[in-house]
């Protein structure tokens, strides 16, 4: 379909995200940390890495292992697995990336007139694109975090379309969303759920829907946060949660963070791309945006 931004472009590769790690020191948050090398051993020849934004290493010295934040004076922040931030000297051959000694140097500022050409989604990105006037046609979420999920990713996607993402607050009252929302031909509705498998309340409910101007799709995943591949938060795999327990409780002390909220925005944080999401994740949304977007949805 044609996009005013130009043809969406699908991805043939998915490039390969680092992964996060790391550990909570002991020491004091924001204390600068020594080289581990002795002068003469500084005068060696480290590859010189800039510390983009992102970027996954361990400060030699103290065994630290964090996420770049940002560069600041002489130094750079690292961000660690449980959120704690240090603050460590941007000295000679300080630092170790996918187990290479390397020294991280201050990243070259980009020039503010080269624009970004593909957006967090994959897409084209048009220079000085100014967002569309908000379509009729809506995509609803089930939650908060699903709406940050889909803003992280798709967000420039979606203001150039015009496609505005509502909040539904949970699929029970998903008929009396959409008898209100009144949907038709040039106001077509987009449902993302979660848990859509065979048997689930999710998918029953979504089976009773046969209005033909209403798309709903879902991923399998429990809770929303299962879709940012494990890898980008620096584990194997999402912990198993007893039946009963409360999830995202289970999942917040997994992590050592009992606050559900901070943890969400340490995990969402992480999220740089589509790559950074599961493939069926991926694809529910982009099905959705293709749908209310097609023919004239002004």
């Amino acid at each position: 379909m044609h996009r005013p931004r130009g043809v969406r472009m699908r991805r043939s590769t998915v490039p390969t995200s680092p992964t996060p790690g790391g550990r909570r020191s002991h020491a004091a948050s924001g204390i600068l940390g020594g080289p581990v090398d002795a002068p003469a051993r500084l005068r060696a020849a480290y590859a010189r890495l800039p510390a983009t934004t992102g970027l996954q290493a361990t400060h030699r010295a103290s065994g630290f292992r964090g996420t770049v934040l940002r560069c600041e004076g002489p130094g750079v922040f690292l961000r660690g697995a449980t959120g704690l931030e240090r603050l460590f000297p941007l000295e000679t051959g300080a630092f170790s990336v996918d187990g290479q000694a390397v020294t991280l140097i201050r990243p070259v500022t980009a020039d503010p007139r080269q624009a970004p050409t593909r957006t967090a989604s994959g897409s084209r990105a048009v220079a000085n694109q100014r967002a569309r006037t908000a379509r009729a046609a809506r995509i609803y979420v089930e939650g908060v975090h699903d709406a940050e999920l889909v803003e992280a990713v798709w967000g420039d996607d979606l203001r150039v379309e015009g496609v505005v993402v509502e909040r539904l607050d949970g699929i029970d009252h998903l008929d009396d969303a959409i008898r209100d929302f009144a949907p038709g031909a040039r106001r077509r509705l987009g449902v993302l759920v979660d848990h859509l498998v065979p048997g689930s309340k999710e998918a029953r409910i979504a089976a009773s829907i046969a209005n033909p101007h209403v798309l709903v799709t879902g991923t399998p995943y429990v809770d929303v946060w299962q879709a940012i591949r494990p890898k980008v938060l620096g584990i194997d795999a999402w912990p198993v949660i007893p039946k009963g327990e409360s999830w995202k409780d289970g999942i917040a002390r997994a992590f050592g963070e009992p606050n559900t909220g901070r943890l969400w925005k340490q995990l969402l944080v992480k999220v740089g791309s589509f790559a950074d999401l599961e493939p069926p994740f991926v694809g529910a949304v982009e099905e959705l945006i293709d749908f209310v977007t097609a023919g004239d949805g002004t």
